[in-house]
C-alpha cells in the first residue's frame, strides 16, 4: 500500500478559520466556480472618471453606455466618434466582443445589480483617469480582478493632470495599488515611474510564445512614446509581472513602457501612454495624436491583442477553433503515481486521510516536523483554448493559532524550465476545515500552444501537523 509506512495525525478537534493568506504575488481565491466563464469577450471602457477632461477624448464611442446606439454595424474608425473609436470598432467588427462604456457620472461597482457593474464583464479599460477612485471603487476593481477580471491600465506622463483636481493618471493608479482594502502590498509586482518621457518608439523584448507581442491580431514590434512613462517592476513581491516593450536603452526590471502581470485568477495589462491608442478622430475642439496608425509602431496590434489576451478568449480576433476536453492524466490518482511526479508517499490510499472519491488522494505534509512535498504534472494546452484549473482541497491541522501561517500550500504553473509563471493560491493552517473545498481558477488563454506544469508545494514547520489533502484534479480547456 503506497505510504503506509507514513505515520500522521489526522486532525478531530475541528479547527476551522477559513482564513485567507496574502503572499507577495499570491491570493488565494475560496470560490467554488469562476468569476467570469473563459471565452466571455465583455469589455467595459471607463469613462466616469474624467477620461474627457481638457483635450483628452478617451471614448470609444459618444452613445453610451452601449456605443451601438450610435452606429449598430461600424465599419471605419468614424463610425463611432472618441479617440478610442478605432479600437472599439477593430473589436466590434470581429463578432466576438460585448462593448460598454461606464458614463460620466457614474460609478465602479463589482456584485451589484447595475448594467455597467463589473460582474457583468470580463475586462475593464482604465484609459488614463483623471479622478481618483473611490474607496468603493478601488475595492471593486481590485475585487474584480482577484477573482478572475482584467484590468487595463493606460496611463500618461506626470503631470497630465487635464481637470485641474491635483491628481494625474500615474499618481492615480499608484494609489489604486497602494491604498486599496484588498491587498497594497504591491499587488500586481509593479508601480509606475514619476516621468515625462517627451518621445521614443519603445521595441518589444523577443518572445515568440507571448500571446500579446504575438497574437491573433499581429505582431508587435515597436510602440509610441508622446509624453509618457515608464513602470518600474518588482518580480519580488510578484513572480507573473512581466515587461513586454522597453524604452530604449531600459530592460529588466527599469524603464517597462508595457508590462503585463496578474493577480488573484485575473490578469493585468500596463501601458505608458495614452498616444497609442489615440486615433486622432475625438470630439470636434480636441487637438488629438494619431498613435493608433503611426506608421513607425504596431500599437494597434499591442491594443487589441492585449485585450483579447485580458479578456480570456479562446477565438476572439481569429484565433483558433478549441476542442473541449479536461487535460490532466490520472487526476483522481486512482492508478496511483503514474502521470504525476510526486515526493515518495503523497500519492496514498492510506485510511488515515479519507479520499474524496475512490480510494487514492494526494496528501502532502502532516508529518509535524519540517518538510516540503511537491505533486505536479506537465501539460500541453492547445492552442486558442483558454484553461480553467479545479481541485478539491482538505486542510486539517493540529496548530492551536487562528492567526499564524506555519505551514503553507502553494499552487503555481510553472515553464517547462521550471520558472514559476504564477502562484495562483497559497493556502496555510489558517485554511482548516472539516471536508474537501473544491478551488477554482481561470488561466483564460495565456498559456496556450504551451507547456506548462501544475506544481503544489507544501512546506510544514518544525512542530505540529498540518495536512494538505488534495482529489479530483482537473485542467478543462474550451
Amino acid at each position: 500500500m503506497l505510504g503506509s509506512r507514513r505515520f500522521r495525525r489526522r486532525l478531530t478537534t475541528g479547527l476551522a478559520g477559513l482564513g485567507l493568506l496574502v503572499t507577495a504575488g499570491a491570493l488565494q481565491i475560496t470560490t467554488d466556480t469562476p468569476a467570469h466563464a473563459a471565452t466571455a469577450h465583455r469589455v467595459l471602457f471607463d469613462n466616469g472618471h474624467a477620461e474627457t477632461a481638457g483635450n483628452a477624448d478617451w471614448i470609444i464611442s459618444t452613445s453610451q453606455p452601449d456605443p451601438l446606439g450610435q452606429n449598430s454595424s461600424p465599419t471605419s474608425e468614424t463610425s463611432w466618434t472618441g479617440a478610442l473609436s478605432s479600437w472599439g470598432v477593430a473589436l466590434q467588427k470581429t463578432g466576438n466582443y460585448s462593448l460598454k462604456t461606464l458614463p460620466s457620472g457614474s460609478s465602479l461597482t463589482y456584485g451589484g445589480t447595475a448594467a455597467t457593474d463589473l460582474s457583468n464583464f470580463d475586462e475593464l479599460v482604465l484609459p488614463e483617469p483623471n479622478t481618483l477612485f473611490s474607496t468603493a471603487e478601488k475595492t471593486a476593481i481590485m475585487t474584480f480582478v482577484k477573482n478572475g477580471g482584467g484590468l487595463f491600465m493606460i496611463s500618461d506622463h506626470t503631470g497630465a493632470d487635464r481637470n485641474s483636481d491635483g491628481y494625474d493618471a500615474v499618481e492615480i493608479f499608484n494609489d489604486l495599488m497602494s491604498n486599496n482594502s484588498v491587498d497594497s502590498t504591491d499587488p500586481f509586482g509593479f508601480s509606475i515611474d514619476t516621468l515625462d518621457v517627451s518621445s521614443d518608439y519603445p521595441t518589444a523584448i523577443s518572445d515568440s510564445g507571448n500571446a500579446v507581442l504575438h497574437g491573433s491580431f499581429g505582431t508587435v514590434t515597436k510602440s509610441l512614446i508622446a509624453d509618457g512613462t515608464t513602470a518600474t517592476l518588482k518580480p519580488a513581491d510578484n513572480s507573473a509581472v512581466k515587461g513586454l516593450v522597453y524604452r530604449t536603452g531600459y530592460s529588466g526590471n527599469t524603464g517597462a513602457f508595457f508590462a503585463t502581470s496578474t493577480f488573484g485568477s485575473g490578469k493585468v495589462a500596463f501601458w505608458g501612454d495614452s498616444s497609442p491608442i489615440d486615433d486622432g478622430t475625438g470630439q470636434s475642439g480636441n487637438t488629438l495624436y494619431d498613435g493608433w496608425n503611426d506608421t513607425g509602431a504596431t500599437n494597434a496590434a499591442l491594443a487589441l491583442n492585449a485585450t483579447d489576451w485580458l479578456a480570456g478568449t479562446s477565438s476572439g480576433g481569429g484565433g483558433g477553433i478549441c476542442t473541449a476536453a479536461q487535460l490532466l492524466a490520472n487526476p483522481g490518482f486512482e492508478s496511483g503515481a503514474t502521470s504525476w511526479t510526486a515526493t515518495s508517499g503523497v500519492i496514498t490510499n492510506s485510511s488515515s486521510e479519507a479520499a474524496r472519491t475512490g480510494s487514492y488522494k494526494a496528501w502532502l505534509n502532516g508529518y509535524g516536523s519540517a518538510n516540503t512535498d511537491t505533486l505536479s504534472q506537465a501539460v500541453t494546452i492547445p492552442s486558442g483554448c483558454s484553461a480553467t484549473l479545479s481541485f478539491y482541497l482538505h486542510v486539517d491541522t493540529a496548530e492551536t493559532t487562528t492567526t499564524t501561517a506555519y505551514d503553507t500550500l502553494k499552487a503555481q504553473v510553472l515553464n517547462s524550465g521550471g520558472t514559476v509563471l504564477s502562484t495562483l493560491a497559497t493556502y496555510s493552517n489558517l485554511n482548516a476545515a472539516s471536508g474537501y473545498t473544491r478551488r477554482t481558477f481561470s488561466l483564460g488563454s495565456t498559456y496556450a500552444g504551451q507547456t506548462v506544469t501544475i506544481k503544489f508545494t507544501g512546506v510544514e514547520g518544525s512542530t505540529l501537523q498540518t495536512s494538505f489533502v488534495l482529489d479530483d484534479t482537473a485542467l478543462d480547456v474550451s
